[in-house]
């Protein structure tokens, strides 16, 4: 079965907000580039996703030049398509579906910014579309939310994620399992 690996907001434009200050994991791009890495060597296919809010006049809007990968991130390489959505998922505003069809894609890696939000909408719809889908929790982050803590987030979004919407794993899990 064909994987894909899903890079879903990890951008410049989070790093804008004041709320930067409070991210669960700012080295992100640590286990980002590790999976990345390990996606191609596998010879899967790697998705580039930016969330953008175009004419909102904010650190979304692509006219105010925050909406751009992380600059420590590996670059995107020949091939893998980088797509721009202006919905939670990454599915509903982007073609990405299409691509993974044409692809043969089963199975989705998902990982990136707002561990509850975008990661875990695109998890969640991913699965209803019949993908196999491993959450990476190790590779997402995110900030706290009223009186829950970001590692609480992240905890309560794999608590409700396992065995129902996708398998939770980490980046040394997936790649142990690939040796």
């Amino acid at each position: 079965m064909n994987r894909a690996l899903l890079v879903i907001d990890v951008q410049e434009s989070f790093r804008a907000r004041p709320l930067w200050d409070h991210i669960a994991h700012p080295g992100i791009s640590d286990p980002v580039n590790r999976l990345v890495r390990l996606a191609r060597a596998n010879g899967d296919l790697v998705v580039w996703v930016l969330h953008t809010e175009p004419d909102s006049g904010g650190v979304f809007d692509p006219a105010q030049g925050h909406v751009r990968l992380f600059e420590e991130l590996e670059r995107p390489a020949p091939g893998e398509p980088v797509l721009h959505k202006t919905s939670h998922n990454a599915f509903t505003t982007t073609d990405l579906q299409r691509r993974l069809t044409e692809a043969g894609v089963g199975e989705l890696w998902v990982c990136g910014i707002r561990t509850e939000q975008c990661v875990e909408t695109t998890a969640r719809l991913g699965s209803d579309l019949g993908y196999e889908v491993v959450f990476v929790a190790d590779a997402t982050t995110t900030n706290p939310i009223g009186d829950l803590s970001a590692e609480e987030i992240i905890a309560r979004t794999t608590a409700v994620l396992r065995d129902r919407f996708a398998r939770i794993a980490t980046v040394d899990e997936l790649a142990a399992e690939a040796a």
